[in-house]
Order: structure tokens, then sequence, then C-alpha cells
């Protein structure tokens, strides 16, 4: 499994816990280090032809602005991909499975007016996300020649046919 993401933002710590669960899982990851459009070109058409890899777009604004650019590559070289925004398996992408934005926005609103009411930042309780959205794209999974289990279709929030 290729993990693509740009050592310049965050997402590389995120590796370090792929990393250490692709053993239980029966894979191994693979760093792709990425800092621009050429590199990324670069990188998926090293992984051409290769069997059983699958491409994981790390959460990151880099790969968000590039997410076309990785789809449409993975396209090309028939790779499996996935990523954490839900733009990326509507946009083509195999599987996106990562925080609902819009809960997360609608949930900051709350915020800003308790501040506004006076609330000082500090004191407010730190929130994780707390909804999570499944989208699978099986136009891309037919293209692929893949089946989506039955159990994991049934659990998707959404499915782009």
């Amino acid at each position: 499994m290729a993990l693509i993401f740009n050592p310049d933002t965050h997402s590389g710590q995120f590796f370090q816990s792929v990393e250490a669960a692709g053993p239980s899982l029966g894979i191994e990851a693979v760093q792709t280090p990425v800092h621009n459009a050429a590199e990324i070109e670069r990188a998926l058409a090293s992984f051409n032809g290769e069997a059983n890899v699958g491409l994981v777009s790390m959460p990151d604004s880099f790969t968000t602005v590039h997410s076309d650019l990785i789809i449409s590559l993975a396209t090309k070289y028939r790779l499996p991909a996935v990523s954490w925004i839900r733009s990326f398996a509507a946009g083509g992408g195999l599987i996106s499975y990562g925080v609902d934005l819009p809960d997360l926005y609608r949930r900051a609103a709350s915020y800003v007016d308790r501040i506004l009411k006076g609330a000082k930042p500090a004191d407010l309780p730190v929130q994780q996300p707390t909804k999570f959205e499944l989208v699978i794209n099986l136009k891309t999974a037919k293209a692929l020649g893949l089946t989506v289990p039955p159990a994991l279709h049934a659990q998707a929030d959404e499915v782009v046919e």
C-alpha cells in the first residue's frame, strides 16, 4: 500500500500508525512523499503494473488540493485509491472515509456563539469529531475489476453508481 503525502504538512505523522498496523493486516505500507504535481505523477507511475497495490491519499491540504490529479493518475494506472474527504470518492476515487465536515462546521458554530456571548476560548473543552462518513464509488470499483463486499456496501453513508 502506497501512502502519498506532502512531508511539509502534518500528515506524515499518520504514517507511523499505518506502518504499525500493517503487519496485522498483511500489508506493507510504503511512504511516497511528494512536493509537487510532477512528483505525484512519478510516484503513481512507479506502481504501474504492480500487483496488489493500493493508494491512500493522506489527510493534508496538499493532497486535497491535488485530489483531481491523484484521482486521474490512479485511474490511469489502475490503482485503487482512498482518501479522507468525501469529494475524493465522489470525484472518481474508490473510497473515502473521514470526518463529516458539515457536521464539524455546525458544531463550530456553537463555539462561536459561546465566545461571542463572553465565554473564554481557553475554558471551552476540546471536542473530537463524532460523525464520520464512508463513501464508496461503485463505478470506480467496477472499472478496477473489484467487488465491494456486501457488508462494506451496507455500511456506506453514500454509494456513487
